[in-house]
């Protein structure tokens, strides 16, 4: 007979009723202890939280937070007792029976509690305000990547012979895009080398090495539209070459200075690449250190080029730009690039040929290869002072995509370290000057607005929240954030207005997934993201739980839930929408009355997704021949807005 069976059939012979224990994830491991009986409460103390949960029978709902053990019994008159840290309950003298269960509850569940008092990896919650999905976790220090589900049971993997280097994404064509760390002279943080791309059965589809004695991947890779990849990559050059570019001899050592540079890749076969597009930081350099060098000119006078003076760390680091993030806007042919040690992003013409990225015209902007657009840190280009600084050390810059709340603005993980105020991680969203023509504004001598973001996720304290490097973050289609807090390898979601809603942290070190209650030191992650469960490359595929990811998990009561309304704007009926034919056979016909551009999808009751369009003003016709007789539901919405029509079809 098991703890719990036992326990309940001493209580029932004490003479206690109604007694039920039950183990559940929340916000942290915890432990409910029902039971019947009048009590008289007061707020909650540090240890615990006691509520009167019913009127008839009156209950009292004790729930006891870890890592805390379980009280023994509390003092009378509402002073402090063994274990609380503050009064509990108002004077109440308990039953001698009640005094001895509550003993037997403490030294019969003595072992469940301390294994539930010592959790420190997987799920900590799942609530039903987070955005249904799957995540893509591939742990810096492993070699597998994994995709889990809501719950962080493993639904599937992708073994492999690399550690990251440091990005995986999942493509809507099902492969997997993932880079590796490769032994190589360049040694720095984030170094890469290899990029592969992996079938779902773990085939390997194409692989290339994009490392040499002068260049090396590092960090993160963009797949395009048409197939290819973009690459970032350190390239060397010589201290003789540094100096006579314009560098000052005293911030460069002997092994010379790492430039940047972005390389956009054809695959090839099953392991060549062509190069058919490339863009170098080192054409793209001014300082007015020495005259007689390259390069001279007026910082504050040229805004779109790189100080190759400007420095926000120690002198003598050949890694002076270190490049951490590249996103490919299709609409504009806009490249966007975070800069860690600068800590600032740019923008750059894709447009262009490679030719003209090598000069200072050319391209949709006619500059060429030159920057359109910088944030983040005016010093860098002589245009502010260290009070006019906002990113610190930050990651993943990119843009939001077209249908997400704050849809065309970028995003970006602000590390926060060295942040005047002190150590401490936000998520910043800003909104670029972008005029019409695809420029960005720029007054005469000022910095690149704006001067304030658009929204932020911050902590509550603070310094709660903090990893001193990698990290990034995910808009979601319900408006909530996925944030990955890379250091200490935790992700949490968020809705909003910063309620969070899930958090997991990944229990891969480099010996493998440790037991639950082990120290998960070196889990960290560089980023992690969630795809929808109709994310097409999960099309005509299972995606079974196949427990956690963790040994020796905990009793878990998780539950999947169905992806709410939008957190990021209040629901509202979007008037204007009618469905013409209702019963449908052919086809489903829709008129679109809003004047607006519509999403369109359409689910069966099993919350499968049949169909999807873009519907703009006008009717649109959506072939219903080969769907299943039955019950439907068509959503349409203005992404982004909060404004839904919804009504069942019939076929």
């Amino acid at each position: 007979m098991d703890r719990t069976r036992l326990l309940a059939v001493i209580l029932r012979r004490q003479g206690i009723p109604g007694i039920r224990l039950r183990l559940r994830r929340e916000y942290s491991r915890t432990l409910d202890i029902s039971c019947r009986g009048r009590v008289h409460c007061t707020g909650p103390t540090r240890q615990s939280n006691v509520r009167r949960v019913a009127d008839n029978p009156k209950r009292l709902q004790a729930k006891f937070r870890m890592p805390y053990s379980l009280p023994t019994t509390p003092s009378e008159g509402g002073g402090k007792g063994k274990g609380f840290a503050g009064p509990l309950c108002a004077p109440y003298s308990p039953p001698a029976s009640l005094r001895q269960a509550t003993l037997l509850v403490a030294f019969l569940l003595g072992t469940t509690l301390s294994l539930a008092a010592q959790q420190t990896v997987g799920l900590f919650f799942n609530d039903s305000l987070a955005f249904n999905g799957y995540t893509l976790l591939a742990p810096n220090s492993g070699t597998t990547t994994y995709l889990l589900d809501n719950c962080g049971e493993v639904v599937h993997s992708w073994p492999g012979n690399y550690r990251p280097g440091n990005v995986a994404y999942l493509l809507e064509n099902g492969l997997l895009l993932r880079t590796g760390r490769l032994n190589s002279s360049f040694n720095a943080g984030g170094t890469g080398g290899h990029i592969e791309l992996v079938g779902w059965e773990g085939n390997l589809v194409w692989q290339y090495d994009y490392s040499s004695p002068n260049y090396h991947q590092h960090h993160d890779v963009e797949y395009m539209p048409n197939g290819n990849i973009l690459v970032i990559a350190w390239e060397r050059h010589s201290r003789t070459e540094a100096i006579n570019a314009g560098r000052n001899p005293s911030l460069v050592g002997n092994s010379g200075l790492w430039t940047e540079q972005v390389t956009e890749l054809e695959p090839v076969g099953a392991d060549q690449a062509n190069i058919v597009w490339q863009w170098r930081l080192w054409d793209h350099l001014v300082q007015q250190y020495d005259i007689a060098r390259a390069n001279y000119g007026m910082v504050a006078d040229h805004p779109e080029l790189v100080d190759i003076n400007f420095e926000t760390g120690g002198g003598n680091n050949p890694d002076w730009v270190h490049f951490n993030a590249v996103d490919y806007n299709p609409a504009l042919d806009q490249i966007v690039l975070s800069s860690r040690s600068l800590s600032e992003f740019w923008v750059i013409d894709h447009s262009t040929t490679t030719e003209e990225a090598a000069t200072h015209s050319g391209g949709n902007a006619g500059r060429g290869g030159d920057l359109l657009y910088r944030w983040g840190n005016p010093r860098a280009y002589g245009r502010g002072t260290e009070s006019s600084q906002q990113l610190f050390n930050q990651h993943d810059v990119h843009w939001i995509e077209g249908g997400l709340a704050d849809a065309g603005q970028f995003m970006a993980f602000n590390n926060g370290l060295a942040r005047p105020a002190g150590n401490y991680s936000t998520v910043d969203i800003v909104a670029p000057p972008l005029e019409e023509n695809g420029q960005y504004a720029l007054e005469e001598g000022q910095a690149f607005g704006p001067g304030s973001l658009s929204w932020t996720y911050p902590s509550q304290p603070d310094y709660s929240f903090f990893s001193p490097n990698i990290s990034g973050a995910q808009r979601l289609p319900n408006g909530n954030t996925l944030i990955c807090e890379g250091r200490p390898g935790r992700l949490f979601e968020v809705t909003y207005d910063g309620q969070p809603v899930w958090e997991y942290v990944n229990p891969v070190r480099a010996t493998g997934p440790i037991a639950q209650g082990m120290n998960p030191s070196n889990n960290d992650v560089f980023r992690a993201y969630r795809y929808p469960p109709d994310f097409p490359a999960f099309e005509g595929r299972t995606l079974e739980p196949q427990g956690p990811l963790e040994l020796d998990p905990l009793p878990s009561d998780c539950v999947i839930y169905g992806n709410p309304v939008s957190s990021a704007y209040p629901a509202e009926s979007l008037a204007g929408v009618k469905v013409l034919s209702n019963p449908i056979v052919e086809e489903l016909v829709v008129e679109n009355e809003t004047g607006e551009r519509l999403q369109l999808q359409v689910f069966n009751f099993a919350g499968q997704r049949v169909a999807a369009a873009w519907a703009e003003p006008g009717t649109i016709r959506l072939a219903a021949g080969q769907w299943p007789k039955g019950f439907y539901v068509l959503r349409a919405e203005v992404p982004g807005t909060g404004r839904y029509f919804v009504e069942k079809v019939v076929k």
